[in-house]
């Protein structure tokens, strides 16, 4: 596609892995409905935007996912060289993909890690992540050995770097101290503000290193939801969509990349347009006032 958006790209940390603002989220790759063919051009749709970076976990779309992008690849690997590969371990779902699986729960054993990350490779058809990431904290979790599964893999060339998603402050720096994290992917959006006021993004900004946003427009609950204070959120944000010509969608992902801790979001569509409208907030700022405006909508009440 021609187009005059190109998404920045960004250090997650200083020491750390280059990836762009905007990040390309396959979670529900399995219900677009795409051939090969169509898989591929939208990959180098979103790679002519500048959004080169492509979020997945082992267990998306039923262990289903994984396998679609890498058919992708196997038949155009030129856009391997082109893009970078994150992926996530660490649940097992019950599923006929994992018959042994009798139970869900997590694992986050060294074992465990590593298998994964294997059988992600095979699936992607790749020969190196660039980012893994440990799905969600794991009661079991045992620190030390979850370093150790990183550094073995890094060691042998299969992972590039490291990081968590869903991990709370402490939990992120207690790994962070044993094996350098690149990120922590967390849920963040005008409806589920939690890591602006728990730490999380404190945290971060405090070691200089960027979080990865999922379901930033709610689950497309900002669109949908009938609630006297959705609605009325949903005012706010228009209203200033209308005043910048802005479209809705880009002035909330405006007003998530407006925090210090430089949050990188993820989209969640296979529509080459949505991912066009992440791109954009890239290219302004919304007024301070403005960007309280939406906090006092989706808080329902000023700040004290």
């Amino acid at each position: 596609m021609t187009s005059t958006l190109a998404c920045p790209r960004i250090l997650t940390r200083k020491d750390g892995l280059e990836l762009s603002r905007v990040i390309a989220g396959m979670w529900r790759m399995n219900e677009w409905d795409m051939s090969v063919q169509q898989r591929i051009a939208f990959v180098e749709e979103c790679l002519a935007l500048g959004v080169t970076s492509f979020d997945h976990a082992d267990i998306y779309g039923n262990y289903g996912v994984e396998g679609l992008f890498g058919e992708a690849l196997r038949a155009q690997p030129s856009l391997r060289e082109r893009m970078e590969l994150v992926s996530k371990c660490g649940i097992k779902l019950v599923s006929p993909a994992r018959p042994a699986h009798t139970i869900q729960h997590y694992d986050t054993s060294l074992e465990h890690i590593v298998a994964s990350c294997e059988e992600s490779l095979r699936q992607l058809n790749t020969d190196y992540l660039d980012l893994l990431l440990i799905h969600r904290p794991d009661p079991l979790m045992n620190f030390d050995e979850v370093a150790e599964a990183f550094t073995r893999l890094q060691k042998a060339g299969k992972v590039r770097h490291v990081g968590v998603s869903n991990f709370t402050r402490h939990q992120f720096e207690s790994l962070n101290r044993r094996v350098p994290l690149a990120t922590n992917q967390v849920e963040f959006s005008p409806l589920y503000a939690a890591p602006m006021f728990d730490e999380t993004f404190d945290g971060l900004q405090d070691l200089g290193i960027a979080p990865m946003i999922w379901s930033p427009l709610g689950g497309g609950r900002l669109f949908s939801a009938q609630d006297a204070q959705t609605a009325n959120l949903r005012a706010v944000i228009q209203d200033v969509a209308d005043r910048l010509n802005q479209s809705f969608a880009s002035v909330v992902f405006a007003w998530i990349m407006a925090l210090p801790s430089r949050p990188m979001p993820l989209t969640g569509s296979g529509k080459i347009a949505s991912i066009a409208a992440a791109v954009s907030a890239t290219g302004f700022t919304l007024a301070r006032s403005d960007w309280f405006a939406i906090l006092r909508a989706a808080r329902g009440h000023e700040v004290a």
